[in-house]
């Protein structure tokens, strides 16, 4: 059975009533029942209307809503109670409306008074509509319209409404007499009634209690305590009486109106604070509208609950409260950024303390406006403040608005500006105090920490006032300022000692003999001490330099952008390009010409007396001179004339000479400037400068008004000033003149103006072109230091000046050509303009007629550069030597100049070589012809300098190199190709340099396949492999065959080269035997002369090695012609050498450094201070004794070596050789030459090489085999697997590593650890992680046997020397298969380590290359005391290096991989391997395990 619908909600009509009437009877105001009606009918903020009037106009009254009725129907509430139960409340307000016009109550059909009418239970009104507030009269269709129910309703309870407010105009007593007489009509209804106490929010107590004593007598009346403006207890008032009406509800509680306005405001305030921060949280930017944010926020339960309780209004006034707040937020950070940004701005517009320290702020203002960059700091407005405009709304105008100066604040940073120019400068001034006071202390060395130096300074003034932070600045930056100084002179210092450097050749590389060598020598040097707290800068700063010394290339050139290479190109470049236009530019020619124009430069009118004197001996401007007449066009000019500094005068008038007059000292000195001034002018303004230099003449005039004393000085100064300006001084002829200028005087002028014109047009005459460009007759080498104090200009002016220059072939950047008048016809001349660094491959490889030698006197490590290359130079080549300075006056007022000097010309002396100085502050204008005799010597001596190059070229062999010069045209003639009948011929230099060669970290250039060019680039050279030979750095010719010659015993050479040789050479006791001199062979230099060969000595000859020697076994040089036959020779004496040497002026070329006391005791000083330290009571016997297991030293006549065969070489280098000062202190003693019996060389038969061990315990792990410390479960040994672990966990960012050495005492006490404890962890034993690398590398060298075995080392090398790179890695897998199994498992590992080493060069500068150059000889340990292990180093290094590059190839079957550029190189191609280029490295330093065997030089042969 359905359910019954549920029934309809019982429907009630509430009366609303209270005082009502006329403003006499209620006042001017209600007593509240509209606003409590509208309250719960309408509860909502925006519905409630707090003023509803009764007092209307007849039509409002007779309209739908009022309706002419004297009640007002508010509407229907439907309301649920606690208990869930529905009903509808029906509201009436019964009042009474006045008319607007009578204000007297309105007529209606109900007459009875408001008493009874109001306590009317039945309504009727038909079509009445709703009321809603007062606006609705009138205008009823623009309001929501319902009509009252069936036009009728049944009151079924009553509001009692009492104002217990203070009435306005109404006495409380008069409005409870109405109330009681209200009461009295109502309960006759016998209808429920409720009293509504309203306005309660203005409650006056008494009335209260009043209406509650009214209540209380009453039955069952209750008092509701009401506020409809607050909306509190409104909904209880009616509530109450519906559960009168309906006793089945429940009854509410009746609240107090201050209990219940303290839960409505609680409400309210958290209502109003969930929409606050909603409208925080919504609303970010003021420019935001209402409209906006109502619409956004609509449907939010926030928005809606405040706009219920609050209303709109108040909603939009709390919106508009916050985007005012947003907008002053704006403003303020607007303001903040301003005046934030004031005080850069004046730091930038008045950052002069000294204009501003007085000035008011208004006239700061006023300054700042005058300033150009015043409108882009500021922006002036029309309308201020800037905060009420619409500036604050461009955001993207970043200036700042002009009146916020005007503000107190712009005021107080203008002031705090000020202050702090003044703070800052006195800061300033007290940092630059204290920077003084540091330079005043002389102690402080480069890199000494501040704290050092802190407690000599603590009571300075200026250290007192500036801040620690200062203090460390200042002093960082003196120490910055004295280590760069430091760093200079050491550099310096390096180049001073240029000689220590330069003795060997390209690309070689410095042994450990020779770096002790360099460290002995600098250490005595003050400047390589003042770095010594920056020990690792000052060994960079020698490795580098070192580095370049034998790997010089333009690009690394120390000197940077001031490398002279660099400097030479972009002056060529720039200048030679404009010799075509320059040499069809002349505007006149000599030969023809007819006019003159000339122009007078004077003071105070001296020009223009000689303008009046020249016209006055003319005849219409027209001079009679040697018989031929010139038409002169005369310009005087004041020498203080600006116009004479304005070039364009000179183009108008072509002036063809200069006459400069002078009467004074004063009038001279502004001639001088003058002259120097036009000449620059002019020079900078052509674009062609390659035209004539214009004639300057210098004119004494007399003067004949005075005393006549000062003449001489004036003549002296005049000529000195003509002599420094290069033009010609006329003086005044003797005799008395009347006049100031002589007629004599002016035809002297003109004729030297118009032999300079003549001079000029014969040298710039257009030349003939007399031969192909690629053919030159000369070729000239002019050298000059990098870094010299001069500009490259001065050097090359004497050839770019000349109109005979021209361009070199293309490709050789350094180099012009000459076509110049030499002799008796016109030669070719080839210049190249190299820097010293660049001249030293030259120097053997290329043949260069002639050198100029280019040194600034102001530099003594120019000097040193030049002796360093010149010691070296074949002194058959002629030399030119330039000093260069800023002028003669340096020579005597600057003792280090003079002193360089005439050290130059002192050289020059001692090798007959041509001296000049050349002056950086002179205008020369005929430079072009300073090196014109030099050309003549050169020229002459060309035949014999080919001679003697064709001669070297042949002993060095054919193909060694490339020249930097194309080839001579005239190399066939004489072209000898020499046929040594005896090996010793061909030998050349011995196989070991004096430095030592001992170990060859990089390959020498003979072992190079590419070769370095000037620019450091290397090229391949095609030369044939030469065995033996290489390490001569030299390729012997390709001779015919020749019988064999048994070879005679030879001793072994120390490993020690340089002690051996010096400490040698000086103890050893020279005998001396009857000698042949030959008088044609001796020079007047005495000792210094040309040195014999000592390839040629036998030791019965005299050990003067300064003359031609005896020719005992006579070594017959046979020499073919440019035909190819043999000459046969007479006799012994009369022999191919001596034919040659007559060719060449009767003697053997040599070096200069043997020609000049000043470059051999250079050379030889720094040789005795390095082995000082061996006397000659130690280099005597005790020296010589054996150590085991090494060769003997040799005999007390020759401790290098001691040959059976007299006639046997020894040492190539008479500065080593001999030492003439010691000499002379030693006893001569005469032995025959073969009374002592030469002593015989054990031969030794090959056998594993045992190291000597280096540990001073007792160890059963290390130095035991290597199977005996792996198992089948852990096939490397753990001390090598902790050593891995340890490096690549914290090295593979260490510089150096395996190549810098570890602390002796750390790498044994790892050991000594390991073997105590296996388990030892080298992280807790914090050791440096280059003591682990040594450590590792001490296990391998210990080992009994090498982990690479000695049976497969021939095999390896075999391999080493295949050229196809693919089948050389290919038959190197091949022989590292046949390793024993456990040295193949440990050798893998430790490739593979280094092979991830080599992958972190970039921060370690371990390449492949460089750790294979550490690790071979440990792997491999090679016999070094076999000389077949001198072929096979290099070798044996490459195949370390492939294994090491390869590693996944060889052990993980990868893909070959091509090494990169800063990969190491293949092997040499000497061995038939192919060599890629290499790389600029410097050699590092051995290791003390890789000098466990010393390697010496490959012995004699």
């Amino acid at each position: 059975m359905a359910k019954n619908k549920e029934p309809r909600p019982p429907t009630y009509a509430i009366s609303v009533v209270g005082l009502s009437g006329t403003e006499k009877e209620k006042g001017n105001c209600g007593v509240g029942k509209s606003c409590l009606c509208n309250r719960y009918v309408r509860p909502s903020a925006d519905s409630y209307y707090s003023e509803h009037t009764s007092v209307l106009s007849t039509i409002d009254f007779g309209g739908r809503v009022v309706n002419n009725d004297h009640f007002l129907y508010w509407g229907e509430v439907l309301h649920r109670g606690d208990d869930g139960l529905e009903c509808r409340i029906q509201v009436i307000e019964q009042t009474e409306f006045i008319d607007d016009q009578t204000f007297l109550p309105h007529r209606s059909t109900n007459l009875q008074p408001y008493t009874k009418r109001a306590a009317t239970t039945k309504l009727q009104s038909a079509e009445k509509l709703m009321y809603i507030c007062t606006d609705q009269l009138g205008l009823e269709q623009d309001f929501d319209q319902k009509q009252m129910p069936d036009g009728k309703l049944n009151i079924d309870g009553f509001v009692l409404c009492i104002d217990v407010s203070k009435g306005c105009n109404r006495k409380f007593d008069d409005q409870m007499k109405f109330v009681s007489s209200l009461y009295s009509q109502i309960t006759k209804s016998k209808k429920p009634i409720i009293i509504a106490a309203t306005k309660c929010d203005e409650c006056v107590e008494q009335y209260l209690r009043d209406v509650q004593t009214f209540a209380a007598s009453k039955k069952n009346l209750l008092v509701v305590e009401t506020s409809a403006r607050s909306s509190v207890n409104v909904e209880l008032c009616f509530n109450a009486l519906t559960q009168q009406m309906d006793k089945t509800r429940g009854k509410p509680k009746i609240i107090p109106y201050l209990e219940a306005y303290k839960t409505q405001r609680q409400l309210v305030a958290t209502v109003s604070d969930r929409f606050d921060k909603l409208i925080v949280q919504t609303v970010k930017d003021y420019h935001t509208s209402w409209k906006i944010v109502s619409s956004t926020l609509k449907n939010h339960s926030d928005y809606e609950e405040y706009i219920n309780l609050e209303g709109t209004k108040k909603a939009r006034s709390t919106f508009s409260k916050h985007i005012e707040q947003l907008r002053q937020e704006h403003i303020r950070k607007r303001r903040e950024d301003y005046l934030s940004s004031l005080p850069k701005i004046l730091n930038k517009l008045l950052n002069n303390l000294e204009e501003i320290e007085n000035l008011s702020w208004a006239d700061a203002q006023n300054l700042m406006k005058s300033r150009a960059e015043f409108q882009y700091y500021f922006v002036v407005l029309e309308q201020t403040p800037w905060d009420e405009t619409d500036h604050i709304n461009k955001t993207d105008d970043r200036r700042v608005p002009f009146d916020i100066l005007k503000t107190s604040e712009g005021e107080r940073i203008y002031q705090n500006h000020v202050q702090h120019l003044i703070s800052e400068k006195r800061r300033l001034e007290m940092k630059e105090k204290f920077k003084k006071t540091l330079e005043r202390v002389h102690f402080i060395s480069p890199g000494q920490p501040w704290e050092e130096v802190m407690c000599f300074v603590m009571e300075d003034e200026a250290y007192k006032y500036i801040t620690e932070a200062d203090r460390r600045d200042v002093y960082g930056r003196h120490q910055q300022e004295i280590v760069e100084r430091a760093k200079e002179e050491f550099q310096e210092m390096l180049f001073e000692h240029a000689e220590l450097f330069y003795d060997l050749d390209l690309n070689a590389t410095p042994s450990c003999d020779k770096m002790s060598e360099i460290h002995a020598v600098l250490n005595e040097e003050p400047r390589y001490r003042a770095l010594q707290k920056l020990a690792p800068d000052r060994e960079s700063l020698l490795l580098k330099h070192i580095g370049f010394v034998y790997h010089p290339t333009k690009e690394t050139c120390l000197s940077g952008a001031s490398c002279v290479d660099l400097k030479v190109e972009q002056v060529l470049a720039n200048r030679l390009v404009q010799l075509d236009h320059g040499r069809t530019s002349l505007y006149y020619n000599s030969a023809n010409l007819d006019k003159v124009n000339l122009c007078l430069i004077g003071r105070e009118g001296l020009a223009q007396e000689l303008a009046n004197e020249i016209r006055a001996q003319s005849t219409d401007d027209e001079y009679t001179l040697d018989g031929k007449i010139y038409e002169l066009d005369l310009l005087s000019v004041d020498v203080n004339s600006p116009m004479l500094l304005n070039h364009s005068w000179v183009s108008t008038f072509k002036p063809h000479g200069f006459f400069c007059v002078f009467s004074s000292i004063e009038s001279l000195n502004y001639i001088g400037d003058r002259i120097s001034r036009i000449r620059a002018e002019i020079t900078q303004s052509r674009r062609d400068r390659f035209t004539q230099p214009l004639p300057f003449i210098l004119i004494l005039a007399s003067q004949r008004d005075s005393v006549c004393k000062n003449m001489p000085i004036l003549r002296h100064q005049g000529q000195q000033l003509a002599n420094k300006l290069q033009c010609t001084f006329i003086d005044i002829p003797s005799g008395t003149f009347p006049r100031k200028f002589n007629e004599s005087q002016i035809k002297q002028a003109l004729r030297a103006v118009l032999e300079g014109l003549k001079h000029n047009f014969d040298v710039m005459s257009p030349m003939p072109s007399i031969k192909d460009l690629s053919e030159t007759d000369l070729r000239i080498v002019m050298c000059a230091m990098c870094g010299d104090p001069f500009s490259v200009d001065l050097i090359l002016s004497p050839f770019l000046d000349s109109h005979s220059c021209s361009a070199g072939q293309p490709g050789q950047s350094n180099t012009l050509i000459l076509d110049k008048i030499i002799g008796d016809s016109r030669r070719r001349i080839q210049v190249t303009v190299l820097s010293y660094h660049s001249s030293i491959g030259i120097r053997k490889d290329e043949l260069v007629h002639g050198y100029i030698l280019v040194y600034s006197a102001k530099r003594k490590s120019s000097m040193a550069m030049l002796r360093a290359f010149l010691a070296e130079v074949q002194d058959v080549i002629p030399v030119q030597m330039v000093a260069i300075t800023d002028s003669q006056a340096d020579f005597f007022e600057n003792e280090a100049i003079k002193e360089l000097m005439t050290e130059g010309e002192h050289i020059a002396t001692e090798i007959t070589a041509k001296f000049t100085a050349l002056y950086s502050l002179s205008q020369y204008h005929r430079q072009t012809e300073v090196f014109t005799p030099f050309f003549n010597e050169v020229l002459e001596k060309k035949n014999g300098i080919e001679s003697s190059f064709m001669f070297d070229n042949t002993r060095d062999g054919p193909g060694t190199t490339e020249d930097v010069f194309p080839q001579s045209p005239h190399s066939h003639s004489p072209a000898y190709t020499y046929y040594p009948d005896s090996e010793d011929d061909a030998e050349g230099p011995p196989p070991y340099s004096p430095i030592g060669d001992d170990v060859q970290l990089l390959p020498t250039p003979s072992e190079r396949k590419y070769r370095i060019d000037l620019e450091g680039n290397e090229y391949p050279v095609h030369s044939t492999p030469v065995g033996e030979h290489e390490r001569n750095h030299k390729v012997p010719p390709p001779v015919r065959p020749k019988p064999v010659l048994t070879k005679p015993n030879v001793k072994k050479l120390d490993p020690n080269l340089l002690k051996t040789i010096e400490a040698g050479m000086r103890s050893t006791r020279r005998t001396r035997g009857p000698m042949m001199v030959h008088g044609e062979d001796l020079e007047a230099s005495d000792n210094y002369a040309e040195p014999a060969d000592t390839l040629l000595k036998s030791k019965g000859f005299s050990d003067d090695i300064y003359v031609v020697p005896e020719d005992t076994h006579s070594r017959i040089v046979k020499m073919r012609n440019s035909f190819g036959g043999l000459h046969g020779l007479h006799g012994d004496e009369e022999n191919g050498f001596d034919r040659m040497s007559k060719s060449q002026g009767g003697r053997r070329p040599s070096k200069y450094k043997h020609r000049s006391k000043i470059l051999f005791s250079k050379t030889k000083a720094y040789h005795r201070r390095v082995h000082s330290d061996v006397s000659d009571d130690e280099s005597g016997p005790a020296v010589q004794k054996k150590k085991k297991g090494r060769g003997n030293r040799g005999s007390e006549e020759d401790p290098l070596l001691s040959p059976v065969d007299p006639w046997k070489v020894g040492i190539d280098n008479p500065a080593i050789t001999s030492d003439p000062e010691q000499d002379d202190k030693k006893p001569k003693k005469k032995k025959a030459p073969k009374n002592k019996e030469p002593k015989k060389v054990k031969v030794k038969t090959t056998k594993p090489l045992y190291p000597p061990t280096r540990r001073n315990w007792e160890s059963n792990y290390f130095g035991m085999p290597l199977q005996n410390v792996v198992t089948p479960e852990r096939p490397i040994p753990l001390f090598i697997e902790k050593c891995v672990d340890y490096i690549e966990r914290t090295g593979l960012t260490t510089e150096g590593l395996y190549r810098v050495s570890g602390n002796k005492t750390d790498q044994d006490n790892i050991q000594k650890q390991f073997d105590q404890d296996h388990s030892v962890d080298f992280m807790a034993m914090d050791v440096a992680v280059n003591a682990v690398a040594g450590a590792l590398k001490a296990f391998f060298a210990d080992l009994p046997d090498p982990l690479i075995p000695y049976s497969l080392h021939p095999e390896l090398v075999e391999a080493a020397k295949i050229v196809d790179h693919i089948e050389r890695l290919q038959v190197l897998k091949e022989i590292v298969r046949k390793f024993p199994p456990v040295n193949y498992e440990v050798f893998k590992y430790v490739i593979t380590h280094l092979n991830r080493v080599s992958q972190h060069s970039k921060t370690t500068l371990m390449t492949a290359d460089n750790l294979s150059i550490c690790f071979w000889p440990t792997l491999m340990r090679p016999d070094f005391e076999n000389k077949d292990t001198l072929s096979t180093t290099k070798l044996n290094q490459s195949v370390i290096e492939s294994f090491i590059q390869q590693s996944q190839y060889f052990f993980y079957d990868g893909d070959i991989t091509e090494p990169s550029s800063a990969e190491g190189t293949p092997p040499p191609h000497g061995h038939g391997m192919v060599e890629s280029l290499l790389a600029l490295q410097l050699p590092p330093p051995l290791q003390p395990q890789q000098i466990q065997h010393p390697l010496p030089s490959e012995p004699l042969i």
